[in-house]
């Protein structure tokens, strides 16, 4: 895996992954920043859900439930002082579908927790509590 990070001046970097996706980052505004786009530790949150996601979604498709949705809610705390590490970190998974059986949910929730989001699980192994939950809605 690669990808590159180039200084675009300000506080804005614009990193570019190997896949050729690219994404505006920046500072915050009292080092230059000018809200140009997601701070980095917001971009390691999103990708730490979209990980999570992706392994939840799929592994309620390989058991042949009908999922329609599915949203991750992050919320994290950070150490006060550098490096400000994630201290705390909770995923709650909004899962929408027909007739989703609630233990395939919880099964694809522990799955992703505890074997195959290897974002989560690097931040759990750094020291931050990382917990999860989840609640299923049903679709009309």
């Amino acid at each position: 895996m690669k990808s590159t990070v180039r200084w675009e001046g300000e506080a804005k970097f614009r990193a570019t992954a190997a896949s050729g996706h690219e994404v505006l980052m920046d500072g915050p505004p009292d080092i230059g920043g000018v809200n140009a786009g997601p701070r980095p530790m917001e971009m390691l949150l999103m990708g730490i859900g979209g990980c999570s996601s992706v392994d939840v979604v799929y592994i309620l498709k390989k058991a042949r439930q009908d999922v329609t949705g599915c949203v991750a809610e992050l919320t994290a705390e950070r150490a006060p002082e550098p490096p400000q590490v994630f201290t705390k970190l909770h995923l709650h998974f909004v899962v929408t579908g027909r007739g989703l059986k609630d233990n395939q949910v919880k099964r694809a929730v522990e799955l992703s927790a505890e074997k195959y989001c290897s974002a989560s699980i690097m931040v759990a192994r750094s020291g931050a509590e990382v917990t999860h939950s989840y609640e299923i809605r049903e679709t009309a």
